[in-house]
């Protein structure tokens, strides 16, 4: 990699220089000039989040395997590189190549968590791009976006010209190859828009009622489709997957090789945005999961191994696979991490033998201290089934258990909340019980995290708790949870609320954005990094209320915002499923049967499962 002087002045003087490099083991080099199309696979954040990041893997993959395609890679900077770019004139730039990002084609941002936006409004400033789209011509690149955020694409549409809703292993080809064909923007706008899982917001029109909630979504140009139906890989086996991961110079979030087992949820909690927009359940094939792990751990030289998914242990052979993986890890001095296990569906046998003498510590996550709560938010788990697994860790010698509530929850009362101290009693108690009094180094850390209510999901008409409402529930739990050997983590309140403005907002919200982004709002995940003033002076000087995307609300036959894009389930089932939660009814897991989400009209499913033939895994 040919480093210019100048740039090498400037990498002396920052605290990370390999953030900005490039020329990792396993990158793509290819001469920008024998390519057509140049895509640029922005992630809003640092390089050690990003990279992270499997999803900015498979796509980088796929794009640099098309020889007329070169992906590079750009990230957010650190504050120091920051400053130091912008006192120097320096523009962002991709670590490929080293280009200015303004000569990319394409620029494509990941949509991972809301608090990036201003991520996104501040790369494009340092990029020599500007920020709304009616401003940028022929002579900038096209400004694309995807993930699960971009679910509800309202509160960005100003600023990006095509979302890219659903699974990306398709579609990012796809748009390279329209944009090789177009001869103008315009041109290649009006090609793609008919496409599944694409977004155009120019040729969409929001127009409000006095009330301030959406009349309408006028479409502008005939040739869109009147809902975007979000693209599906059908069959994930045969999806590409990527197995020469590049390797990191500098230790990341996750630095290990990573294959996921299966895309979608069976399970239906009634809070999970990606419960509902990944269904269908999509297996990889027990044997091409085996042949992928290896070839990557081969190119890789990680030591450790992580498989994902949304819930790792309902894999149809998870058992099986565990095992087998254990034994190919265990010739490879190689560790393997198997998160997102639920605590009604996986053998401790396997676990046991997989972690041997690592018993660090597991995570569960019972969401609510009640079972009418859980009964509500349609998790599906018991006291038993918590206690249940509790003792078998315990007896099998791990010292440390993790559980994850949410505060917030519709339909929650103090009471349910006096019971997730209950449940860390217990959980103290059970230990006690086995070990003796002493109970040896045996804890618990219960973290609590704000409900945020999400597009596409049972709950997305709920008003979201107030700032003050989410601090006398820390306080409550903070009284209920000193225990001894019980360690109390909650989250913010400032972001969760802003994070539910942002993923119920509708085009409005992006005066917000763009007035929070001038006054120097950025990183805003970061709770070091977060200023509440600044969000409050951005909103106030945009005359927006953010209570009434947040704290609202909202009637089952309001326009909502998002209601442009089409997630493939149906606004009935979620209706359906609402209802259920406020008469605390359950609804069983799809393999048990179909519930009549939609989602097989599209795409195969369980929809022939009949009561009783599956039992879970």
């Amino acid at each position: 990699m040919n480093i210019d002087r100048e740039l090498h002045k400037l990498l002396r003087r920052v605290e990370k220089p390999a953030r900005y490099t490039g020329g990792e083991v396993n990158s793509v080099i290819k001469d920008p000039d024998s390519v057509s199309v140049r895509f640029g696979f922005a992630f809003p954040d640092i390089y050690e989040i990003g990279m992270s990041y499997m999803g900015m893997q498979i796509l980088y993959d796929i794009l640099n395997k098309n020889d007329d395609i070169y992906c590079e890679r750009v990230f957010a900077p650190a504050e120091d590189m920051e400053n130091l770019m912008r006192q120097t004139g320096r523009e962002l730039f991709t670590l490929e190549t080293l280009s200015p990002v303004k000569e990319m084609d394409i620029l494509g941002f990941t949509l991972q968590y809301e608090l990036s936006y201003t991520n996104i409004l501040n790369m494009l400033e340092l990029g020599g791009i500007p920020l709304r789209r009616e401003e940028r011509g022929d002579d900038f690149p096209v400004i694309v976006a995807g993930g699960p955020c971009a679910y509800n694409p309202e509160p960005l549409a100003d600023f990006i010209d095509v979302f890219l809703i659903g699974d990306g292993e398709d579609m990012q080809e796809e748009i390279c190859m329209a944009w090789k064909r177009s001869s103008s923007k315009d041109g290649f706008l009006k090609a793609v828009c008919g496409m599944d899982g694409v977004y155009v917001p120019a040729f969409y029109e929001p127009q409000y009622n006095d009330d301030g909630t959406v009349r309408e979504i006028r479409k502008m140009y005939d040739g869109a489709p009147d809902r975007v139906r979000r693209a599906v890989v059908k069959d994930l086996d045969k999806a590409s997957f990527p197995v020469k991961n590049i390797v990191p110079f500098i230790e990341t979030v996750h630095d290990r090789s990573v294959v996921e087992t299966f895309r979608g949820c069976t399970r239906g909690c009634r809070f999970c945005q990606a419960g509902m927009i990944y269904r269908p359940v999509r297996e990889r094939k027990k044997e091409t999961i085996e042949r992928l792990a290896m070839a990557q751990l081969e190119n890789t030289g990680h030591d450790e191994l992580s498989l994902l998914s949304l819930s790792t242990s309902d894999h149809s052979r998870f058992e099986e696979l565990a095992t087998e993986l254990m034994e190919m890890c265990a010739g490879r001095n190689v560790a393997l991490s198997l998160p997102s296990l639920r605590m009604d569906s996986f053998s401790f046998k396997v676990l046991d033998e997989i972690q041997g003498y690592r018993k660090s510590g597991l995570t569960f996550a019972p969401e609510a201290g009640s079972q009418r709560l859980r009964d509500i938010i349609n998790k599906n788990i018991t006291e038993e089934d918590i206690f249940g697994a509790v003792e078998q860790a315990i007896q099998l010698g791990w010292e440390h258990i993790k559980l994850y509530f949410m505060a917030g929850l519709p339909g929650e009362t103090y009471e349910d909340l006096a019971g997730i101290g209950e449940i860390a009693r217990k959980i103290m108690d059970i230990n006690y019980r086995i070990r003796g009094r002493k109970g040896g180094r045996f804890r618990v850390t219960v973290s609590v995290s704000n409900f945020v209510p999400k597009a596409h999901t049972p709950f997305q008409w709920a008003a979201q708790d107030t700032d003050e409402m989410f601090i006398d529930k820390h306080d409550f739990l903070s009284g209920k949870l000193r225990i001894k050997g019980v360690t109390f983590n909650y989250h913010e309140t400032g972001t969760s609320n802003l994070e539910a403005v942002l993923a119920r907002g509708d085009r409005r919200v992006g005066q917000v954005l763009e007035a929070a982004h001038r006054l120097g709002c950025r990183f805003d995940s970061w709770s070091d990094k977060f200023r509440p003033d600044l969000w409050e002076k951005a909103f106030s000087e945009t005359g927006i209320d953010p209570g009434f995307y947040s704290h609202r609300e909202r009637s089952y036959d309001e326009i909502l915002p998002w209601d442009v894009v089409d997630p493939l389930i149906t606004r009935e089932y979620l209706i359906r499923e609402n209802k259920k939660a406020k008469r605390a009814e359950t609804t069983h897991d799809c393999r048990l049967g179909c519930t009549g989400c939609g989602i097989n009209r599209y795409a195969e499913c369980f929809k022939d499962a009949e009561l009783g033939e599956v039992t879970h895994v």
